[in-house]
Parts: structure tokens; sequence; C-alpha cells
């Protein structure tokens, strides 16, 4: 019997809000397409969901500032994935670096461009014709508080998380003929391994981000792509910010101490 279960993309599977989100829609009857540039974490993944739940997982090991590695790695899906190709989630990014924009490194900057803005894109324009030839799917860009005010030395990262709310808006209504959904979706302070990387491996700093207050954690962002994605056909939500409850603003906390 032809496999007739949806398939959803999901760039930067290895952690954070990309594992989460890739556990919960194979928990819930979708089969999976999980990319990022750590293999042997992609493979545990593979292994560890087909065992857990009935969900087939694709693997595929590139890096999405790549051009050339996004589209070879695409074009290798097999037609019989990309014909159930439904849900595309644009998790893959990073904030590297706090400083000032005249102390700022270069090799950072360009991290974050390559990576945010210009792997979302290459991203999404691989798979579109597929959403396209069947008019219909989904497409979540992960965004950022970040991308809707900006604060003091987060320059860079704040012009390509604004730049991916320009983007989701540009791509809703480019694809509003073809019945294709745009979501962004706009985290505040979530515990996972984005400070660690932010900070370049400084542990102690990268915790005291979340000293005094509870953060958001992975599943929380998980279980709304779940729910955003699981609305009726004509129904679209097309912008979403979450924060914590202790967090007002992108620079405003309330810690207990």
């Amino acid at each position: 019997m032809e496999n007739q279960k949806k398939v959803v993309f999901i760039s930067g599977a290895t952690s954070g809000f990309g594992e989460a989100t890739a556990r919960i829609f194979a928990q819930n009857g979708y089969d999976l397409i999980v990319t990022g540039r750590r293999n042997e974490r992609l493979i545990q993944l593979q292994t560890e969901l087909q065992h857990a739940t009935d969900a087939l997982i694709l693997p595929l090991c590139f890096d999405v500032r790549n051009e050339n590695e996004v589209n070879t790695a695409i074009k290798s899906i097999p037609e019989s994935w990309t014909d159930r190709l439904q849900i595309v989630i644009n998790n893959a990014g990073l904030a590297v670096g706090r400083s000032p924009i005249d102390e700022g490194i270069i090799d950072d900057w360009e991290r974050m461009i390559d990576t945010n803005i210009k792997g979302l894109l290459y991203v999404s324009k691989a798979l579109i014709p597929f959403l396209k030839a069947k008019k219909s799917g989904h497409i979540f860009n992960l965004g950022s508080i970040a991308g809707k005010e900006v604060y003091a030395s987060g320059n860079v990262y704040c012009a390509t998380k604004h730049a991916v709310d320009a983007l989701s808006q540009s791509m809703r209504i480019d694809l509003v003929a073809y019945n294709i959904k745009v979501t962004n979706i706009a985290p505040g302070a979530a515990d996972t391994e984005f400070s660690l990387v932010r900070f370049k491996g400084d542990q102690q700093t990268a915790d005291a981000t979340y000293h005094g207050f509870q953060p958001l954690i992975a599943q929380d962002i998980a279980e709304t792509i779940y729910f955003v994605a699981t609305r009726p056909p004509h129904v679209t939500i097309n912008d979403l910010v979450i924060m914590p409850t202790a967090q007002a603003s992108a620079t405003v906390f309330h810690r207990s101490n």
C-alpha cells in the first residue's frame, strides 16, 4: 500500500527547537526529513525515533550555508518523499558573539548572515517547488524576539532575525495563490544551545543568561509549531511571539534574585 503519511522537513534538527519538533511530529504520525551538520546526531535521532514511533526518518547531513550542499542534498530526496512533503521548518540558525557594532568580529557576522538569512533562502528556494506543484503546504520560519526589537550589542543578530520576519511576510504574499501557509515563530529567551553557541562555549556566561527566571524550553516551541501546523486548512497563524512569563520584552525580565 502506498505511503500516504505527510512528510515534514526540518533544518537544524540535531538540537534545540529542531530536535524537539522532530520528536513531536514523529510521535503524531508524520515521516521526517531531518537535516543538520552533525551526522552522528542525525543518525542517533533517526535510530531513536524509528525505534520509538512508526515514523520513517530520512537524515541529510549538510551545512545550510553552502548552496551547493543544500541543492545536492535536496535533489537526493526520493520522489516518494517529496511527493508527500507538506511542512518545511526553517529552524537552522544561531547567534555568535555579542559586541558593539564597531567591535564586532567579521567571521561572526558572516556566520549569522550566511546561516540565518542565506541558509533559509537556499533551503526554501529548493523546496518550495514541491509545495507549489501540489498547491498546498506550510512553511515555518524560526525568527526571534530579536526580529521584533533591537537591543544593545545585538546588532547583526537582530538584523538577521528582522530579515527572517520580512522574508516570512514576503513569502506569504508570493505563495498565497498556491495555498501555501507561512508562519513566523518568534521566541523569547529559551534555554537550548543558543547561549552556549553565542558565547562560544562559555557555559558560565550562558547559564547566567537564564538566572533567576524560568525560560522557555525547546518543547514549548515544538508544541506551538505542532499546534499551528494542525489548524484547519482555512486557518493560518501568520506570526507568533512566544515569551517566558518572566520576560516582558527583549531586555526586560523579572528575575527572582
